[in-house]
């Protein structure tokens, strides 16, 4: 159980971002979620280079709730083809990933 998973996606609005992590929270599928500062990406979309600001959000979700926040997320995300990135870690503080687990139960 010291296992968490760290889910990342980016959205173009700030408030896009706090409905997907309000909603991820209220629905336990994270145990919380956090909204990041404006960041500047820049990528390749259809055929050209484009930048522009994105705002990062970051889930911490247990193991057994992966799917279900991933599906969630893709599901609600504005983009046609949103970045969303899992990481598995291990918690630095076994009590950590023990709140992460229980705050993830329906």
């Amino acid at each position: 159980m010291d296992q968490i998973c760290v889910v990342t996606t980016v959205v173009d609005a700030r408030s896009v971002a706090d409905v997907l992590a309000a909603a991820a929270v209220a629905g336990r599928l994270a145990a919380c979620a956090q909204v990041g500062g404006q960041v500047d990406s820049t990528y390749w979309w259809r055929s050209g280079v484009e930048t522009s600001t994105e705002w990062s959000v970051q889930f911490k979700t247990a193991p057994d709730r992966l799917i279900a926040l991933v599906d969630q997320i893709r599901v609600s995300h504005p983009y046609e083809v949103p970045e969303i990135l899992v990481s598995t870690v291990e918690s630095g503080d076994p009590a950590y990933a023990t709140w992460v687990h229980e705050h993830t139960r329906l």
